[in-house]
C-alpha cells in the first residue's frame, strides 16, 4: 500500500518523491520559485534575515539561506530534469550521475523544514550557552563576533562585545545572533 502525497497538481506515492538541488541564475530566486510552482512542482527555499550597511543606514532584508540554490521535489522515477532545467530562473539541476539524479537526504530536508516557519524563514536556535561565540547578523553590530554572557527570559541574550579594545555588555534579541561554527 502506498501513501499518496500531493506534489503540485499531482498525487503520487510518497516513497518515490525526492528532493533535488537546483542552481539558480543570479538574483532570480523569486522568478524561479514562481515559475516552478506554476508548473506544479513543490519547492523549498529557506530564507533568513540579513542586515547590511548602506551609505547612510542599516537595512534588514530577507535573503535565501543558500544563495543561488533551492530545493525541488519531484518523482524519483520520472525526474523531469529537462522541464526543470528549462524553467526561467533556473541555471541547472545539480547532482547528475550518469543517467540519474542524486536526491538530497530526506533527513536534511526534514531538519531544514523543521527549523523554518510557515513562509520558509529559518528560525533561530532556541538557546545559547554562556561562553559560546556568536556572530551578530542583524542590527548595528552586524558581522561582529561576541561571547554569550547569559540568557534572559524575555527572548533576549546578554553578550560581551569586544568594541574598541574594551568588552561591552550588550542585550540583543535571539534572532539577531547565530552560533559561530568551530573550525
Amino acid at each position: 500500500m502506498h501513501i499518496l502525497q500531493q506534489v503540485g497538481n499531482y498525487m503520487v506515492p510518497s516513497n518515490i518523491i525526492s528532493w533535488y538541488v537546483v542552481q539558480l541564475k543570479p538574483n532570480s530566486h523569486k522568478i524561479a520559485l514562481r515559475n516552478l510552482q506554476r508548473q506544479g512542482f513543490e519547492t523549498f527555499l529557506p530564507m533568513h534575515e540579513v542586515t547590511r550597511r548602506t551609505a547612510v543606514k542599516f537595512e534588514t532584508v530577507i535573503r535565501p539561506l543558500f544563495a543561488g540554490y533551492m530545493f525541488v521535489a519531484c518523482d524519483r522515477e520520472q525526474a523531469p530534469w529537462r522541464q526543470i532545467n528549462s524553467t526561467y530562473g533556473i541555471a541547472r539541476m545539480l547532482g547528475r550521475e550518469g543517467e540519474g539524479l542524486t536526491p538530497m537526504p530526506e533527513a536534511l530536508i526534514a531538519g531544514l523544514r523543521a527549523r523554518c516557519d510557515s513562509v520558509g524563514k529559518v528560525l533561530p536556535l532556541e538557546s545559547f550557552e554562556p561562553g559560546q561565540s556568536v556572530e551578530m547578523h542583524s542590527g548595528p553590530f552586524a558581522n561582529f563576533i561576541a561571547t554569550v554572557e547569559q540568557m534572559a527570559s524575555d527572548a533576549r541574550v546578554w553578550v560581551l562585545l569586544d568594541f574598541m579594545g574594551k568588552e561591552t555588555r550588550v542585550q540583543v534579541e535571539r534572532q539577531q545572533i547565530q552560533a559561530v561554527l568551530a573550525g
